[in-house]
């Protein structure tokens, strides 16, 4: 008789427990998942330079609009700030790092394509370098749960080494929640 596979809620909680016996993850709803994301961009100038100017200028109002999304769950901001711009997690200072957490892969999508966001993008060649590796990477968590930029940074690496996976993937090549669990039960039971 085929083995019949864990019921997903079930999988999450499993995981869930075990990620709280390692403390690796806080207590979260289970059976419910949000998408993290995380980007980054190599900055021209530095973000006080005139060339700039237009860029920043825009930085409230773009956030305004994903804060007012109902795709959208969380950014990370610095501290005593509205923006991440203050946060540096690379060697290189002039990398920008933002990471937020969505409903679904369907709501970021929309933001970023469409819209305000979508203004910054055709733009994005006058403030920020072309780089030859994947600048955004995706993964999914349970909700409730709030990712770390040092999770992020991981996530992201990861791709740029192997590509898209259920662990760190891309717009291109997305995995759904029902991947990602099956890849970490898979993993979890490697270790």
């Amino acid at each position: 008789m085929p083995k019949v596979p864990p019921k997903i809620d079930e999988v999450c909680q499993s995981i869930q427990n075990i990620y709280r016996e390692l403390e690796i993850m806080q207590p979260v709803n289970v059976g419910q998942y949000h998408l993290a994301q995380v980007n980054t961009a190599k900055m021209r100038y530095s973000l006080d330079a005139p060339e700039m100017a237009d860029f920043v200028a825009q930085i409230n109002s773009v956030n305004a609009v994903a804060d007012d999304d109902p795709g959208f769950v969380w950014r990370l901001r610095g501290e005593g700030a509205e923006d991440a711009t203050n946060i540096r997690v690379f060697d290189d200072e002039s990398i920008l790092i933002t990471l937020t957490v969505w409903k679904s892969l369907e709501a970021l999508s929309n933001y970023v394509y469409h819209g305000a966001h979508s203004d910054i993008m055709r733009s994005r060649r006058r403030w920020f370098e072309k780089v030859e590796q994947p600048i955004l990477a995706m993964w999914w968590i349970c909700a409730g749960y709030t990712p770390t930029v040092n999770e992020a940074k991981k996530r992201l690496e990861h791709l740029q080494q192997y590509g898209s996976t259920p662990y760190a993937f891309s717009f291109r090549k997305p995995f759904s929640p029902l991947d990602a669990l099956e890849y970490e039960q898979l993993n979890l039971a490697l270790t």
